[in-house]
C-alpha cells in the first residue's frame, strides 16, 4: 500500500507517533510517503520503502502569514499524482485534515479518489480546534474524513462532547517500540547522574503551563525531604525559568538538572526510579509510556487518557489535578523501598507491553483498508 503521512516534524507527541508508524509500516512492506515542511526528528533513514517531500511556502510581501494549508494541499495533490498514493494520513485536524480535505477535492476534479484517515491527538481538539475561531473548520474537517481515530478513549468522549460530530471516531492508541528499549538497569551509567544513595526522578515534557512544572518541582521538594534523590528536567520551553526560580526558592536547585532537549531520552528512563507527569491534560500520555516501556513507574494526574496509560496502584499512582501532597506520599511510598521500586518497575513494563508497536500497527492496516473500501 502506497501511503501519504502529514504531520508536524517536531518532538511533539504526534509527530513522534506519525514518524514511527510510518517506519514500522514501511519495515510491513508498505510504501511511505512524508509530506511536511521539515524531516521529521525521529525519521531515521530514507529508504525505498520511505520517502520525504518538502513542503516549501513562498514568502510573498502581500501575506501576513504565509499560506502553510495552500501550500500543504498543493504539495498533496503533487505527491499523490506523482508516486500513486492510494491513502492520506493526516496527524492533527488544523491545519493537517482541513489541508487533506481540499486536495482531495482538487484531485477529485482530475478523477482521482484518494481516501483521507485524520488521526486526532490531542490539542488539535482541546486546545486549537476548540478554539471559537477554529472551531468549523475543525468540525468540518473531521466530518469530511473517510476514517477518522483518535488516541485515547477519553479523546474520542471530549471531541464528541465540543464538536458536532457525524462519523464514526475509532480509538486506536498511541503506541510504543519496544524493541528500541532493550538496555539494562546494569549498563546505564548511572553514576554519572547521581550518587549511589541518591534516587533519579525524571521529568520531560515541553514545558508548557498545561503540564504543571511548578507541581514537578514541589512534589520533588517533598521527595527531598525525606529521601536522597536528584530531578532530571528534559525539554525546552516556556515555564523553564519559573521552575528554576522554584527550585531555588525551595532550597533543591543544586539537586535538579535541567537537562534542555535530548536525543538520549531512553539513556535517560534507563537510569531513572520515577517519572512525574503532573498534567492539567493529557490526551494519552505518551511520555508516561515512553517511561514505562523503560521500567519506571509513573505518578500521574488522573486526567485525560492518563488512566488509560498508567494503572493505579500497579505501574504508578493517579492523583488529582494539583495534589502535589498526595503525589509526594505515592512517590516516598515507591521509592522508600527497594522491593517495592523493584515491584513498580516490573509492572510499569508489563502495562507498556500491552501498547506495543506490534499490537498496534495493524489496527492501523485495518483502519486503511476501511477508508480504500468507501473512496
Amino acid at each position: 500500500m502506497k501511503i501519504g503521512i502529514v504531520c508536524y516534524p517536531t518532538f511533539g507527541g504526534s509527530g513522534v507517533v506519525a514518524t514511527e508508524l510510518g517506519m514500522a509500516l514501511s519495515k510491513r512492506g508498505h510504501e511511505i510517503h512524508f509530506i511536511t515542511y521539515k524531516q521529521p526528528v525521529r525519521l531515521e533513514h530514507l529508504s525505498n520503502h520511505i520517502h520525504y517531500h518538502q513542503v516549501n511556502v513562498p514568502e510573498y510581501p502581500l501575506f501576513h502569514y504565509q499560506p502553510y494549508e495552500l501550500a500543504l494541499s498543493s504539495k498533496l495533490v503533487d505527491m499523490v499524482k506523482l508516486h500513486k498514493i492510494e491513502v492520506l494520513h493526516v496527524h492533527y485536524a488544523i491545519p493537517h485534515a482541513y489541508a487533506g480535505y481540499m486536495a482531495k477535492k482538487m484531485l477529485r476534479e482530475e478523477g482521482i479518489h484518494i481516501p483521507m484517515v485524520t488521526t486526532l491527538h490531542g490539542t488539535d481538539i482541546t486546545l486549537v480546534g476548540n478554539h471559537p475561531f477554529y472551531k468549523p473548520a475543525v468540525t468540518f474537517s473531521i466530518n469530511k474524513s473517510d476514517v477518522v481515530t483518535s488516541v485515547s478513549q477519553s479523546l474520542k468522549d471530549d471531541t464528541l462532547k465540543y464538536f458536532d460530530v457525524k462519523t464514526d471516531i475509532k480509538v486506536v492508541h498511541n503506541f510504543i517500540d519496544s524493541s528500541k528499549r532493550k538496555s539494562s538497569f546494569e549498563d546505564c551509567q548511572r553514576a554519572i547522574m547521581a550518587n549511589e544513595d541518591e534516587k533519579i526522578v525524571t521529568h520531560i515534557s515541553n514545558f508548557r503551563k498545561v503540564k504543571r512544572v511548578d507541581d514537578v518541582i514541589r512534589i520533588f521538594h517533598l521527595i527531598t525531604k525525606k529521601i536522597k534523590a536528584k530531578l532530571i528536567m528534559v525539554g525546552e520551553g516556556p515555564e523553564i525559568e519559573n521552575a528554576k526560580q522554584l527550585a531555588n526558592e525551595l532550597g533543591v536547585l543544586e539537586k535538579v538538572i535541567f537537562m534542555g532537549e535530548s536525543n538520549e531520552i531512553n539513556k535517560i528512563l534507563c537510569f531513572s526510579d520515577l517519572f512525574l507527569l503532573p498534567s492539567e491534560n493529557e490526551s494519552f500520555g505518551l511520555a508516561a509510556l515512553e517511561a514505562m516501556v523503560n521500567g519506571v513507574p509513573v505518578i500521574s494526574t488522573n486526567t485525560g487518557g492518563l488512566p488509560e496509560v498508567n494503572k493505579h496502584g500497579f505501574s504508578g499512582y493517579l492523583a488529582d489535578v494539583g495534589d502535589v501532597k498526595t503525589m509526594g506520599e505515592y512517590a516516598l511510598e515507591i521509592l522508600s523501598d527497594a522491593e517495592n521500586l523493584t515491584r513498580f518497575k516490573t509492572n510499569a513494563k508489563k502495562m507498556a507491553s500491552k501498547f506495543d508497536i506490534d499490537a498496534i500497527v495493524p489496527l492501523y492496516e485495518k483502519v486503511y483498508e476501511e477508508a480504500l473500501q468507501k473512496s
